[in-house]
């Protein structure tokens, strides 16, 4: 039995449920809604920490069966290579950005200053656009999924099984293991501070849509706290890489070489910079359209960043060179997300230029 693969099912039905319940309990104000909404994103957060926990072990014990682990690790690789390999590829990425998200939506809401809204409509809009992004990040694991197996068909031949987590394991009796370019200490810090960083923006977001559709003030007070964190990770993962590339790559006396994957991922650097400098603007009458504004742009170009990497429509070091249904659904979720935010953007400038 595939314990990983029912894991990542069961968060990702969690994960889509709670997304439900809370979008009921915003419009109706249910409670019995809300606490089923609570109750299951607190499942689908303990099931995604136990798929990394599986994934790890696996990958650690070099069960090749397991395509992700074929893939990723060997027997020959250093202890601390094998668990960097938990984010060496699309899916395992994916995972760790995942559970960082629905571990970060557990602190904002019962750890810290932020938790003093708790039973307001602006929390409650912030889970719902939290939850509804992470349901998102879920099924790209059910499709893309990190504990597809080479299983035995009942006719006896072997084939690559992505979703049925009964089939047989064929026995794979070694791994390929990593990329020779991703073996270097660098690979144990740069793309986990980098996702954390990634992962941090989503609640910006997320309360600045909630301050969109409540007119609360106090959106600022969650996104001001959440976008220093996202900033510091993005800061430091953008470094780090750097210098890997430096060292490893040999791009001369520069740290960076307007790589498309690297260039996406300063975009969002900036943006989330100008927003922390405009909270000295937050007197004055603009920051109600530009603060929001800022936090939005901020997290839809970490997802172009996303896209860039995963699409195969820029040629990179860092991106993987195909355009799968993978790279079509974050297309769909980067022009859904632009959409309805322009919207409302558009909607909160007219309101107030009249």
């Amino acid at each position: 039995m595939n314990i990983g693969m029912i894991l990542i099912w069961l968060s990702f039905i969690a994960g889509c449920g709670a997304t439900a319940y809370s979008v009921k309990h915003y419009i109706n104000n249910n409670k019995a809604a809300e606490k089923t909404s609570k109750n299951l994103e607190i499942v689908s957060a303990l099931t995604t920490s136990l798929s990394m926990l599986v994934l790890t072990f696996q990958l650690l014990k070099v069960n090749a069966s397991y395509d992700y682990v074929f893939k990723h690790s060997s027997t020959d690789l250093p202890f601390f290579y094998k668990v960097s390999a938990l984010w060496a590829g699309q899916e395992g990425s994916l995972l760790l950005w995942a559970w960082a998200i629905l571990i970060m939506l557990l602190f904002m809401q019962y750890t810290g200053h932020t938790k003093q809204f708790v039973n307001s409509k602006l929390m409650d809009a912030t889970r719902m656009i939290s939850l509804s992004i992470v349901s998102v990040f879920l099924l790209l694991l059910v499709i893309k999924n990190p504990f597809a197996t080479y299983g035995i068909l009942p006719t006896g031949t072997v084939e690559l099984t992505n979703w049925n987590p009964f089939a047989l394991l064929y026995e794979v009796p070694y791994g390929q293991g990593m990329n020779p370019l991703l073996r270097n200490p660098w690979m144990a810090v740069h793309p986990p501070v980098l996702f954390l960083g990634y992962a941090a923006f989503t609640i910006p977001f997320a309360s600045a849509i909630a301050n969109l559709l409540t007119n609360d003030k106090n959106w600022a007070t969650i996104a001001r706290d959440w976008m220093r964190i996202a900033w510091l990770f993005l800061t430091l993962g953008i470094g780090l890489g750097g210098f890997w590339a430096y060292e490893v790559l040999g791009w001369g006396a520069w740290y960076w070489t307007w790589d498309p994957v690297e260039t996406s991922s300063l975009i969002p650097w900036i943006t989330a910079t100008a927003f922390l400098h405009a909270r000295t603007r937050a007197k004055h009458g603009e920051y109600k359209f530009l603060g929001p504004m800022l936090a939005i742009f901020s997290f839809i170009l970490v997802i172009f960043a996303t896209f860039v990497t995963r699409s195969g429509m820029w040629a990179s070091v860092h991106s993987w060179q195909d355009f799968s249904l993978e790279g079509g659904i974050i297309a769909i979720f980067l022009i859904v997300l632009t959409g309805s935010s322009t919207y409302l953007l558009a909607k909160r400038y007219f309101e107030e230029d009249n």
